[in-house]
């Protein structure tokens, strides 16, 4: 992810209220991390698990906070029960910002992942989760905007899924 688009992402994601997130590092989106860190408008929580970050993002949102959660596509898979019990059943809003790692745009070509990445889609559609594709800088503000409105008159997790220019 350029400079740029890290920086541009993480401006969007304060402008649209988000002021807490949990997250576990991964490569594609890491450049987004400093800056948050630099910035006193975000709590950050770091966790050893995306299950963890779920329940944390989750605390955190029923205490007031917009929360997000920060993971790589794989980590949908080891926090999905957690985003269907906690997220689904309890109605909590969180914006799940995702490197969709294994995609069809991934320009890392990590098609290592490809049977994780083509499956992304449909697992957020089966546990009921709203989603969108951001694979370029086009639109990015109005894309995060339009996420975390979602989430909040949902009260529903909602995932950014990026790939394409974000993981170059």
């Amino acid at each position: 992810m350029n400079v740029e688009l890290a920086r541009r992402t993480v401006a969007a994601l304060k402008k649209a209220g988000i002021d807490f997130v949990s997250y576990i590092p991964e490569t594609r989106l890491s450049e987004i991390l400093p800056l948050m860190k630099a910035d006193e408008a975000f709590s950050l929580a770091p966790v050893a698990s995306e299950a963890e970050a779920v329940g944390i993002a989750a605390g955190a949102a029923l205490g007031g906070k917009r929360a997000a959660v920060y993971m790589e596509g794989t980590g949908l898979f080891v926090s999905a029960y957690n985003l269907l019990t906690v997220g689904e059943r309890y109605g909590v809003p969180m914006l799940l910002v995702v490197a969709f790692v294994g995609s069809f745009d991934d320009q890392r070509n990590s098609f290592l992942f490809s049977h994780y990445g083509i499956k992304t889609v449909g697992l957020l559609k089966t546990i009921g989760i709203e989603h969108v594709v951001v694979d370029s800088g086009e639109q990015l503000e109005a894309r995060v905007k339009d996420a975390v409105r979602m989430m909040n008159a949902l009260k529903l997790p909602v995932a950014l899924l990026f790939t394409g220019e974000f993981t170059e």
